[in-house]
């Protein structure tokens, strides 16, 4: 066998977990380090043999890694540590901020190519296999129209901005699509949707002492892209109750494309997610991509890619004539 891919993870959170887990499932890959902002001695790992570092000696380890991992937060640490780190290594990540994403992408594809690089950004369900389900949908019935169904579930990038809003100590954010919406569209009547009529968002959060709460509540609901354009509603409980009934990471989804062929027929394509752990699904994701940066950067094939980009058997352990003997 091949030497093993070299795989680092920085940031050390559920995702940062999900990719240690994964690279254990994963033969022909092996992890070099967890890097993080908190003392090494402090973090637990899932596995005892892996190793913690302080991200700030990253580039010591430089010629030791061959794809990094970036597992940080969209919404404050992917926009700063993506650029930075891309100069270095060949990265992968998952930056959800839909709205954003094409600013992310320019920000990241100019160091990427002066140094080399190759970045896999907005890698994991949605954005990730959900956008390719919406592409192969457009692309296979052109006249038609496409619908994305999130939840319900807990979403990690909703999540953590919420945790981000001052005066808030701790907080989760569930997604949760009409069930009533969802069967117009499995109809074939193509309805027309709004934002709010598709998916409402609830918040559990906990205050920090002496928090406002319509400050904290007002900050939520108004904040864009994440919470302005829905339905949103916010619940103020305890920490205790909080870890007793929020501790699950559940998700999923729909991608729905309904589109016609002739005046007689409609057709209808659905791509569906069911996730009892929301991180460790995204994870599996980012490592498979991971396997595909670490070819394409083999390839020469340097700069910032999206899902679109990645052929789909770059993901896969297995050579080219094995996937079509298995699986064409």
């Amino acid at each position: 066998m091949e030497d093993k891919i070299k795989v680092a993870i920085a940031g050390y959170g559920n995702l940062g977990r999900g990719v240690e887990l994964s690279i254990s499932k994963n033969p022909d890959m092996e992890l070099v380090g967890i890097f993080s902002r908190r003392d090494p001695k402090s973090v637990k790992t899932l596995f005892k043999d892996s190793k913690v570092f302080l991200v700030d000696t990253i580039l010591d380890y430089k010629d030791q890694i061959d794809i990094l991992i970036l597992c940080g937060g969209s919404k404050d640490d992917l926009p700063i540590q993506g650029p930075e780190f891309c100069k270095n290594f060949n990265i992968v990540d998952s930056f959800d901020t839909h709205a954003k994403i094409p600013d992310y992408f320019d920000s990241i594809d100019a160091p990427a190519k002066e140094n080399d690089k190759v970045a896999l950004i907005s890698i994991g369900w949605d954005p990730g296999m959900f956008s390719i389900n919406r592409l192969y949908g457009e692309a296979l019935l052109p006249v038609g129209e496409t619908y994305t169904f999130w939840g319900k579930g807990l979403s990690q990038g909703h999540s953590d901005a919420i945790r981000r809003v001052d005066g808030v100590a701790d907080g989760v954010q569930y997604t949760i699509p009409s069930p009533e919406a969802i069967e117009k569209v499995r109809s074939g009547t193509r309805p027309t949707l709004s934002t709010k009529e598709k998916h409402k968002r609830e918040c559990y959060v906990v205050l920090e002492d002496g928090a406002d709460t319509r400050l904290v509540e007002n900050e939520i609901i108004t904040m864009p892209d994440y919470f302005e354009p829905y339905d949103t509603t916010v619940h103020f409980i305890s920490q205790k109750e909080l870890d007793k009934e929020h501790n699950k990471m559940p998700h999923g989804g729909f991608v729905i494309r309904s589109g016609s062929t002739s005046q007689e027929n409609n057709q209808v394509i659905e791509y569906s997610l069911k996730l009892d752990s929301n991180p460790e699904f995204t994870a599996s994701v980012l490592v498979a991509y991971a396997r595909a940066a670490f070819r394409l950067s083999k390839m020469g094939d340097f700069g910032a890619k999206t899902a679109f980009d990645v052929a789909p058997g770059l993901l896969s352990i297995k050579p080219a004539h094995q996937l079509r003997a298995e699986l064409l």
